[in-house]
């Protein structure tokens, strides 16, 4: 039996063992590959959002360039710092709350350009 992580990457090739094609191409899964700028190289966005969210306030941070996994991480740690809920989701990161100027302060620190969107 494989596990659904092992199908995924038996997939990756879709089925292709071997091709005397010379213009054979294998699908690779491009997502996967992305690496993560460094800190300095990307170009955050902080904002405040209300919309489709029952008239909360959640701090949306959006322009991360890089590896899920990576994103993830630098939610957790948001998260963490400022002590609230949030979630990270189609490549940003909604934290719960109105925490725009700690989040800069946060991504300043952690060496991210960081610009803040609206009010």
């Amino acid at each position: 039996m494989h596990s659904k992580k092992n199908e995924k990457k038996l997939n990756s090739f879709d089925g292709l063992v071997y091709s005397t094609n010379p213009d054979a191409q294998l699908n690779l899964d491009e997502e996967n590959m992305q690496e993560t700028l460094v800190p300095k190289l990307q170009d955050l966005r902080v904002q405040l959002d209300k919309k489709q969210r029952g008239g909360k306030a959640v701090t949306l941070i959006t322009g991360f360039i890089g590896a899920d996994d990576d994103l993830k991480d630098l939610g957790k740690m948001l998260k963490t710092k400022c002590g609230v809920g949030g979630t990270v989701k189609d490549g940003e990161i909604l934290i719960q709350g109105d925490f725009r100027q700690k989040i800069m302060d946060l991504l300043i620190i952690e060496g991210f350009k960081v610009k803040r969107i609206g009010g």
